[in-house]
């Protein structure tokens, strides 16, 4: 089941982590400071300072012998727009998602890299991502465009030849998809700015991140700002 934030913050669990052998809350790895991390035991972190912000940090981290430790970090962009809670987030509004999500599987206009444990989809000219409101396969890959999916509200993923060389799909509203909140989020390469919704990072982190996730250990992305306190609630 996936779980979203309540608020446009990354959840702090306040006070619980306070006891016995436990590290002071301010001074704990990113990871232990979430309400929850969504049980595996590899995660993904994208930090921004402010909802307003456009760029941060991504972080990926492992759970070994009980502590979380970070595996690798890069830049990180966000939507042009900042960012917006996942659960009041509307389609078009330039805004990534806070939350924490599944990650359903990777794919690129590139073959996957050396490692890539992922499901991994290739994506060639009949390759598209519907994201029309009114099409049956709303927030979902499509090959060829279906007829009641419009071209002008979806996205053919090989015109983005540097963006989408290699990704991973966000589970934000994907299980039982919401019409009108958004489709098409992903953590995908860099491009030349911000995004219109999506998490970016370098290419070299991109790849990094993939010979890294392993689906066997549950990994998830945990979106938002580091400030801020508030409880995960299902979606």
């Amino acid at each position: 089941m996936r779980r979203l934030l309540a608020t446009g913050s990354v959840l702090l669990a306040l006070g619980a982590l306070v006891g016995a052998g436990r590290p002071p809350l301010a001074t704990a790895p990113l990871p232990v400071r979430l309400a929850d991390t969504g049980g595996g035991t590899q995660l993904i972190t994208a930090m921004a300072d402010a909802t307003s912000s456009t760029t941060g940090t991504l972080t990926w981290w492992d759970l070994r012998g009980g502590r979380w430790v970070a595996a690798g970090t890069a830049a990180a962009r966000f939507g042009s727009k900042g960012l917006a809670e996942g659960a009041s987030r509307t389609q078009g509004t330039w805004t990534t998602p806070t939350g924490l999500y599944d990650l359903p599987y990777a794919f690129g206009t590139k073959a996957a890299p050396a490692g890539t444990r992922y499901p991994y989809r290739q994506a060639n000219s009949a390759s598209w991502w519907c994201e029309d409101n009114e099409a049956r396969d709303y927030n979902r890959w499509v090959e060829p465009l279906p007829a009641d999916c419009r071209a002008a509200e979806s996205e053919q993923l090989t015109a983005y030849p540097t963006q989408y060389a290699r990704a991973l799909v966000v589970g934000f509203n994907y299980d039982k998809p919401v019409r009108g909140r958004g489709a098409g989020i992903f953590l995908h390469v860099n491009g030349s700015g911000a995004t219109a919704g999506c998490v970016s990072v370098p290419a070299a982190a991109m790849d990094r991140v993939l010979a890294w996730a392993d689906p066997a250990r549950s990994p998830h992305i945990a979106i938002g700002t580091v400030s801020g306190a508030t409880a995960i609630t299902n979606y």
